[in-house]
């Protein structure tokens, strides 16, 4: 289990690290064609918005499994024993529960809606219900990371290694 966390972890971070280099050259091509050409590139504008979002989720994804997200974590630095694991249980199931419910249904919702109704994007012609998939795909990634927890939080409360 431990090797194919390993192989997500990797492969989410080179994604990420892939988009966020196309990401920068697209601005940066977007201010030399502003400012130094003269001709604005109006597909390279719309192009990193849609990347912005795509690095923000799926980034997003990748900081919940490597515990490095936005946490406020006072109980928890005071707890221990089982009412730790118990309340990581308990922040793992609302994890879940969110991603569940708003990233992979509200999502899926989203993108299959928005798909039917034909929406593209004005300068790259694309359908915009497949750049909102950034949210399902980066639910489940969540939800991903939020299970191996659990099982480490109970296999770490029964004694198991």
């Amino acid at each position: 289990m431990k090797n194919f966390v390993v192989i997500v972890n990797k492969s989410l971070a080179f994604f990420t690290i892939c988009l966020s280099v196309f990401l920068v050259f697209c601005v940066l091509w977007q201010v030399i064609s502003r400012y130094v050409l003269s001709v604005p590139s109006t597909v390279t504008d719309e192009l990193a918005r849609y990347l912005f979002m795509w690095v923000a989720m799926i980034g997003a994804a990748y900081t919940t499994g490597q515990h490095r997200h936005l946490a406020i974590d006072l109980l928890m630095l005071k707890l221990t024993g089982i009412k730790k694991s118990v309340v990581g249980l308990i922040i793992q199931v609302a994890i879940i529960a969110f991603a569940a419910i708003v990233l992979i249904y509200g999502g899926c919702v989203l993108a299959s809606s928005t798909l039917a109704s034909g929406q593209i994007t004005p300068s790259l012609g694309w359908q915009m219900g497949y750049i909102y998939l950034c949210l399902p795909v980066s639910g489940a990634f969540m939800i991903f990371y939020a299970l191996v927890d659990v099982i480490s939080i109970i296999q770490h409360f029964s004694g198991q290694p």
